[in-house]
């Protein structure tokens, strides 16, 4: 009897501990992009390095999205 209390209790304690929070769920729905440009945003050293990376990607991928529209 002891020993089925026991596992009905810790049966119990890892159902309730499995959740999770709501931050936990909004982090999760944040694309890469949305990430980066918090980060980006914020006083961490080297931030502002993330910023001018995506930047740099944005210019390249309009480049290439200019030079494949262009017609031969």
């Amino acid at each position: 009897m002891r020993a089925h209390l026991l596992t009905v209790a810790l049966a119990l304690c890892a159902a309730c501990s499995g959740g999770k929070s709501a931050k936990s769920a909004a982090d999760v729905a944040l694309t890469e992009r949305q990430r980066d440009s918090i980060l980006a945003q914020s006083r961490i050293p080297g931030a502002r390095a993330v910023g001018s990376a995506m930047r740099a990607a944005d210019s390249t991928s309009a480049r290439v999205r200019a030079t494949d529209s262009v017609s031969p």
